[in-house]
């Protein structure tokens, strides 16, 4: 993939000027800067300071085609700036919509994206467990939950099995990552100590660039199957970001913190809270587009492709099971 994925952290304004988008903002010393983006090489544009952008530079960005995601301080997405859809297909519309609405044919699906999501958390595990004891008891039990997946009767059973799995996921990595970082519980809204604060900015950067790889299908992101359909959220790209954040998020996070790339410095505490701060934010996505641009050679495709690449193959895979192709399985990590 030729084009990058560019991130904003600072306050500032986009704007054009004829045919150059510029982005100015206030340095250290408060002085008023302007940097030009490379429009012609951005795939697209994530922000996580306070951006404005001026009504000319958004025409450009959509004619483009380069979306724009926003993000709050925690690093939780806030919404997206789409160019006008161009791969409009009405009967895959109608196959999304009857996938949703038959119970068996959704419920098909759900239990899929769980299954690769577990599978995908055990790779992670049993790389580990090699290293470290007591890894075993926690693969064990992810294990026999994975044998509940197929008597769940309902999406709410299966999301259950998810939830259980992925709280003995977390609980393992205590046993290989440093104790300054070690996990208590889940929390998000706000995250409470620093290793939720890497979760939550993770696992938020994995939605939206599976967003993004769905916009350039004929999906519809705003139809899923494991997660409920709900206004002001495309909880399509939440479906398969599940199968992705065990390669994208996680590894990112273990590599940071057990290499020592990240410590408290990068991280601010607030009131009941724990966030990245700029610098921390900086290094995480460095880590991370680093990892979306790492290659693997393509089991069936014969090549060499992204990891960013695989989450579009993952939304072809889905289309060809929507319309009767082929039936859908899985991304599960090979390597």
């Amino acid at each position: 993939m030729g084009k990058v994925n560019f991130f904003i952290l600072r306050n500032g304004i986009i704007e054009r000027r004829h045919n150059t988008i510029y982005f100015v903002f206030k340095d250290e010393e408060d002085d008023l800067r302007k940097r030009i983006l490379p429009v012609e090489k951005i795939y697209s544009i994530y922000a996580y300071g306070r951006i404005t952008i001026k009504s000319g530079a958004l025409s450009y960005l959509m004619k483009l085609g380069i979306p724009v995601h926003f993000f709050n301080k925690y690093g939780y997405y806030e919404g997206s700036m789409w160019p006008r859809e161009s791969l409009i297909s009405g009967e895959l519309l109608v196959k999304q919509v009857e996938h949703y609405l038959s119970k068996e044919k959704r419920l098909e699906l759900a239990k899929e994206f769980v299954r690769g999501s577990l599978d995908n958390i055990l790779i992670n595990l049993k790389y580990y467990e090699r290293k470290y004891f007591g890894i075993e008891e926690n693969v064990e039990k992810i294990k026999e939950i994975l044998n509940e997946i197929e008597k769940a009767n309902n999406i709410p059973e299966l999301m259950s099995c998810e939830g259980r799995a992925r709280e003995i996921y977390y609980h393992a990595w205590n046993r290989f990552i440093p104790e300054k970082f070690r996990f208590e519980k889940r929390s998000r809204r706000p995250p409470e100590n620093m290793i939720n604060a890497l979760i939550s900015f993770g696992n938020q950067l994995v939605y939206s660039v599976c967003l993004t790889e769905i916009y350039n299908t004929q999906l519809n992101p705003t139809i899923s199957y494991l997660h409920e359909p709900f206004e002001r959220r495309f909880s399509l790209a939440l479906d398969i970001a599940e199968i992705f954040k065990p390669l994208l998020a996680d590894r990112t996070i273990f590599r940071l913190i057990n290499q020592e790339k990240i410590d408290e410095s990068y991280f601010r505490k607030e009131l009941n809270s724990c966030i990245l701060n700029e610098k921390g934010k900086r290094k995480f996505l460095e880590m991370f587009e680093k990892r979306l641009k790492t290659t693997i050679r393509h089991r069936a495709l014969g090549r060499k492709v992204s990891y960013q690449r695989l989450i579009r193959l993952e939304c072809y895979k889905l289309i060809k099971h929507l319309i009767g192709m082929k039936r859908f399985k899985a991304f599960r990590i090979w390597w």
